[in-house]
């Protein structure tokens, strides 16, 4: 029997999925892209102070070993030769920065996490050297100066951590983001490990010129930033090294996206004007604009979308980033311990089917996507003695909708063509009532593909396409079609109009909360 099954499967790609909440390790068949088995492990964030968000580097390695170690475990136990595992792929958390010591491998810092704010008067004080009539920042990467990437992290860190400072001076510094953190470890560390990131993740850094694909000069020297200390940039697919150590050592690790850039991947949005949106700790939505980058004007991001091989070009693509979307439930569970489980917001919500002029505008870490507004705060407004603790539950995954709402009004704008219908995908997209309730505020059906693990799926594609691979082919012909379920619109157009205007006015409210001063000494 074990034989016979071992011939049916072929070759079988793995994928590290490293996300703010949690690492996955997922293993797929590459003839079929059926999930064969996976693992997960929640992960800590730490809050130091005050809109400081951080993570050890060494936890999140040691997550991806132990995910690697038992999702091989459960092969094993489906009678399952992990041998047939041929590539693995590495999708993750974008703009997180970590630098570390390249002669004892360990971390300098912890890694200083997206959503983190300690950057706000290091924004400013740069703000103020960016020409009005020439913003090069903007135009070279595409970004808006935001706490939200890594340059400013990093500056931040070679400014006010001595141990960083120290070992830049000695040349011992590396820094990556998360990609290449884990790279540069799973293939040997201090022994020879390979110190690299892919175009996508390089391109949320703001130290890469997105028309060159290569780090920028100008950019580095407005940071301060010494180019010494960068990975190099390589395609999205290609083998960049191999696996060291653990069950799968000898395994060639060919491909690495940044998780957006590998749900788009994964939701094969290859054609011009395709988008996805994945929920996650904040909420993506990316539309692929081809080979040419677009420039918004309505507050969305230019970023690359992919670069499958050396020698194929890039995309680029549009997004919208919303920072808080899964991370409302999480804080409800972990802040005011209104859920046990992040699952059971679902029957919470069901229970009263209506926030009841409750709106919960989750700003923990300002507004991203379209406002850009880092002094804004949390708000839950339109309470009465009538609110219980239901209807807060249904506001926050309201916002969740409003805010997706928000970025897809946007790339409409933007794109000139109208979204006929949204993709999705990301752990809350298990929750149905989300589903129904997003598909009423934008008024257009929401398609889920039944297996939601796409983040995973497009970089387990992205390593089984690499050459010297080639156990996947990202032939349109050859991609398998994907069942789906749909989520039609339920409600009046009015009345979605209605909820989301008055949305708007509730977003309005959680505006200039915030100076610098009050958020760096923590007092209000």
């Amino acid at each position: 029997m074990a034989a016979a099954n071992k011939a049916v499967l072929g070759p079988l790609v793995g994928a590290v999925d490293q996300g703010t909440s949690s690492t996955r390790f997922l293993v797929f068949n590459s003839k079929t892209a059926e999930l064969l088995s996976h693992h997960q492990v929640e992960l800590k964030q730490e809050f130091p102070k005050e809109g400081w968000v951080e993570q050890d580097p060494k936890e999140i390695l040691n997550s991806v070993y132990e995910c690697i170690e038992k999702t091989c475990e459960k092969l094993g136990q489906l009678n399952i030769d992990i041998s047939n595992i041929k590539a693995i792929g590495v999708s993750n958390q974008r703009e997180t920065t970590v630098v570390w010591d390249k002669l004892t491998g360990e971390p300098l810092y912890n890694a200083v996490v997206w959503l983190d704010l300690r950057t706000q008067s290091t924004v400013e004080t740069l703000s103020k050297r960016i020409p009005g009539n020439n913003n090069f920042v903007k135009s070279k990467t595409g970004l808006p100066l935001s706490t939200y990437f890594s340059a400013v992290k990093l500056r931040w860190l070679l400014d006010n951590v001595r141990k960083v400072q120290k070992a830049v001076e000695e040349e011992r510094a590396l820094f990556g983001t998360v990609d290449s953190w884990l790279i540069w470890c799973l293939t040997g560390g201090a022994n020879g490990g390979v110190h690299c990131t892919d175009v996508t993740n390089a391109s949320r850094t703001m130290l890469f010129n997105i028309h060159s694909l290569e780090w920028d000069k100008e950019l580095c020297e407005f940071f301060e930033i010494p180019m010494k200390i960068l990975p190099n940039v390589r395609s999205s697919s290609e083998i960049y090294g191999l696996m060291k150590a653990g069950a799968l050592e000898g395994v060639p690790i060919s491909g690495c996206l940044g998780d957006q850039s590998a749900a788009l991947v994964g939701q094969m949005c290859f054609q011009d004007g395709q988008a996805k949106n994945t929920y996650g700790t904040g909420c993506f939505l990316l539309c692929n604009t081809g080979r040419k980058c677009v420039f918004s004007e309505h507050g969305l991001l230019t970023t690359v979308a992919y670069k499958l091989g050396r020698d194929k070009p890039v995309y680029y693509a549009l997004e919208g980033s919303v920072a808080i979307a899964g991370a409302v439930v999480r804080w409800l569970r972990d802040n005011l311990g209104i859920i046990k489980t992040s699952e059971e917001i679902e029957k919470l919500a069901k229970e009263v089917g209506t926030s009841y002029g409750c709106y919960f505008v989750p700003a923990f870490s300002g507004l991203y996507a379209p406002y850009w507004e880092p002094s804004a705060r949390g708000i839950i407004c339109g309470l009465t003695q009538f609110t219980n603790r239901c209807h807060i539950a249904f506001a926050a995954l309201e916002a969740v909708c409003f805010q997706t709402r928000e970025i897809l009004d946007a790339m409409n704008r933007d794109c000139g063509m109208p979204l006929r219908h949204l993709q999705v995908d990301g752990g809350m997209t298990n929750n149905k009532i989300l589903m129904q309730l997003q598909a009423d505020i934008l008024y257009i059906p929401v398609v889920k593909p039944s297996m939601p693990e796409t983040t995973a799926l497009g970089a387990a594609m992205a390593a089984g396409a690499a050459e010297g691979v080639g156990v996947w082919s990202l032939d349109p012909e050859d991609l398998s079609a994907v069942t789906v379920e749909r989520f039609e619109p339920q409600i009046n157009a009015e009345e979605s109009e209605i909820r989301y205007s008055t949305w708007k006015k509730a977003v309005m409210k959680s505006m200039g909360w915030v100076t610098t001063q009050s958020s760096e000494s923590g007092m209000p």
